[in-house]
């Protein structure tokens, strides 16, 4: 079963989500927008953080997942 982990980081204002394993990790890659993508040694995206992320302390905190399938024919 694949296995999602996603990290909210107060102190820091960031969020992270990894969809591979952290252990894995090889390079980082800056994108922009305060994105950046975690890359293992075949280049392959196993992870992502979204700096200057906050919410309210009042605010709770959603995650919500949904998959799709794609029907050809």
């Amino acid at each position: 079963m694949a296995e999602i982990r996603v990290f909210y980081d107060r102190e820091a204002n960031a969020v992270t989500v990894w969809f591979g394993d952290p252990r894995q990790e090889h390079i980082c890659e800056e994108t922009g927008d305060e994105v950046i993508l975690m890359k293992d040694k075949l280049g392959h995206v196993i992870g992502f953080e979204k700096l200057n992320y906050s919410l309210a302390e009042t605010e709770q905190w959603k995650v919500a997942f949904e998959t799709s399938a794609i029907q050809l024919g």
